[in-house]
């Protein structure tokens, strides 16, 4: 019998998404599913759009709003299915994305495999999509995926990944006392538990890029810089855990500094702290980079000003793709101009 798949989609204030979302997880050419949306207390109609999807496989729950992870933990805990498929409520699956990644299994395989697949960003049209390899991009032991992942700043798109119900059980449920990169120390929790991954190349997610307000997005909030500190502290505990050696602690001390413009120089007693792990890691932590377009700021009105202008350019130049590329979108679509904000 074909395993059964359960796509599960926690989903916030989402209204102008999920019904592509949806339609992408419907779409799933893998037959044996169930799909599960968790709306976490939203405010608009996100519900409403997740309920005309109600009588096409899909479950719809809402809770009140307690955060992404508690969302996630609780569409898992009424799910069945023997694979885990996560799926943000602003991303899209390619119609064949699971269907392709167990194809890739073979009999008496372990259910400690851990599939992946490779992902790319978008705003509107999924066909801009530019899917761009990096070392993850291959089977790999957890403790070589951790270090590549730590030591050149890369990661997974949590809908990359197809999880066994083993696997998500040995890992746990997701830390709800994260309100950022609860989902990074999550699979890092799942990739400890598995024997190995395995790259499935055509199984492809469209990971798509909103306004600044996404969760993934820091910004200037104490919480979300706090709860990146202690995931950053969990990462670190966990591949020293599979292997404590100069080049794990090498790829330790790499993770800080990649990060460590977060915190630099607004959070002082962050920054004293992750020095110190450095240190204990046998590292340093130099001071952020400032791209020469911007350095010239600093010495007039200080490091603060300096980030923030090397910061805002990236994002104003992501709007102006953003609503260039809703244009086209609306254009291809037979549909009229819009005025309104992205």
């Amino acid at each position: 019998m074909k395993p059964l798949v359960s796509i599960l989609i926690p989903a916030y204030n989402a209204q102008q998404w999920i019904g592509y979302t949806l339609e992408s997880a419907v779409a799933q050419t893998w037959p044996h599913k169930e799909i599960i949306v968790v709306d976490d207390g939203s405010t608009d109609e996100t519900a409403e759009v997740a309920r005309t999807f109600a009588s096409r496989q899909v479950a719809v729950v809402q809770t009140g709003n307690q955060g992404a992870a508690a969302a996630r933990n609780y569409a898992l805990s009424v799910s069945q299915g023997d694979y885990v498929q996560w799926l943000d409520a602003d991303d899209l699956l390619a119609p064949d994305k699971i269907e392709r990644q167990l194809a890739e299994l073979c009999e008496g395989d372990s259910k400690r495999i851990l599939l992946s697949g490779p992902w790319a960003y978008f705003y509107y049209r999924t066909r801009s999509a530019h899917f761009i390899p990096n070392s993850l991009w291959q089977d790999l032991t957890p403790v070589e995926w951790l270090t590549r992942k730590m030591s050149e700043n890369l990661h997974m798109q949590p809908g990359g990944w197809l999880v066994s119900r083993e696997l998500t059980e040995a890992a746990g449920p997701f830390d709800t006392s994260l309100c950022f990169d609860d989902d990074g120390e999550y699979f890092c929790r799942v990739l400890m538990a598995s024997e190995r991954t395995r790259f499935v190349g055509d199984a492809r997610v469209f990971y798509r890029v909103t306004p600044t307000s996404r969760v993934s997005y820091i910004g200037d909030s104490d919480k979300k810089k706090e709860s990146l500190l202690r995931s950053m502290k969990l990462h670190i505990r966990y591949l020293l855990s599979l292997e404590d050696s100069e080049r794990t602690r090498t790829a330790c001390v790499t993770y800080l500094q990649n990060w460590y413009h977060n915190f630099y120089p607004e959070r002082s007693d962050i920054v004293e702290e992750l020095q110190s792990m450095a240190r204990e890691l046998n590292g340093h932590l130099a001071e952020p980079h400032l791209c020469w377009k911007y350095a010239w700021i600093r010495p007039i009105f200080g490091w603060k000003t300096a980030k923030s202008a090397q910061t805002a350019l990236p994002q104003f130049k992501a709007s102006c793709l953003r609503h260039w590329d809703k244009a086209m979108h609306r254009l291809e679509a037979g549909l009229p101009p819009r005025t309104s904000k992205a």
